[in-house]
């Protein structure tokens, strides 16, 4: 089954209001989106087991120090995905997403961490496993990104929300990286969303067991029912928490 007419219609109203309410007020989200920042970073990261709380997430992005010893690597994963997360929105309105866009994300997710890998696609031997599943061999990659690119762009008549959550959940099942593949997927649907006119959305850490289990879900029927609600979810939060702001509520 896929969106429920109810939540479009939802989704509709809120973002019609949010349209309504915004305009002319893009300093004020951008300031909205960067006081988010943390809990941006924090829960992507936490979705891929980094050990950062959210005070220690936020301390990283602000250049303070974190009062225990973590590892360089968690200290570069949080500040990477921030400064890709805060790109994106600069540049997501003029930039279509491309195969060369999503390659330079990911040298800035990977930069510092692994340079060797940053930047590029699996090669030959690379070959990688996620958890019972084996993604598909390097050579099949830059074909299937691109049909991948070319399906979610020529796809006119799907739901957006639909054809976002069939191109994450496609993504993921290519794995076309040796490192960084949730997270930089979880970046490229925001980097759609914005395209979009929405605002960016948070896949939260506790919804960790759902949002796995919508990819279970694809991987054995094709459906991609489960990550359409995660995503109508996250993105039915986000516009509620803007327009509430923007009306002088409390969040």
């Amino acid at each position: 089954m896929a969106v429920h007419s109810l939540v479009k219609d939802r989704i509709q109203r809120l973002k019609e209001l949010y349209d309504r309410l915004c305009a002319g007020k893009e300093s004020l989200l951008t300031l909205m989106d960067e006081t988010e920042l943390p809990e941006n970073v924090y829960n992507s990261n936490a979705i891929e087991n980094s050990t950062l709380t959210l005070k220690e997430t936020e301390q990283i992005l602000l250049d303070l120090e974190v009062s225990r010893r973590v590892t360089v690597r968690e200290v570069f994963e949080a500040k990477n995905l921030g400064r890709v997360i805060s790109y994106k929105r600069n540049t997501s309105q003029t930039e279509e997403l491309s195969i060369e866009r999503i390659l330079f994300l990911h040298k800035m997710l990977l930069s510092g961490i692994n340079d060797e890998i940053a930047g590029r696609f699996r090669k030959e031997n690379e070959y990688v496993r996620v958890g019972m599943f084996i993604a598909p061999p390097p050579e099949h990659i830059q074909l299937r990104m691109n049909e991948l690119l070319i399906a979610y762009t020529s796809d006119v008549s799907s739901y957006f929300l639909e054809k976002i959550a069939k191109f994450h959940l496609e993504f993921e099942t290519i794995h076309p990286f040796n490192d960084g593949n949730g997270r930089l997927g979880r970046v490229l649907i925001n980097y759609q969303l914005l395209r979009l006119g929405f605002p960016r959305i948070i896949i939260r850490q506790k919804e960790k067991h759902i949002y796995y289990r919508g990819f279970e879900i694809y991987r054995n029927n094709k459906k991609t029912t489960v990550m359409d609600h995660v995503l109508a979810l996250a993105l039915t939060e986000s516009l509620h928490k803007r327009i509430t702001y923007v009306q002088g509520k409390s969040i």
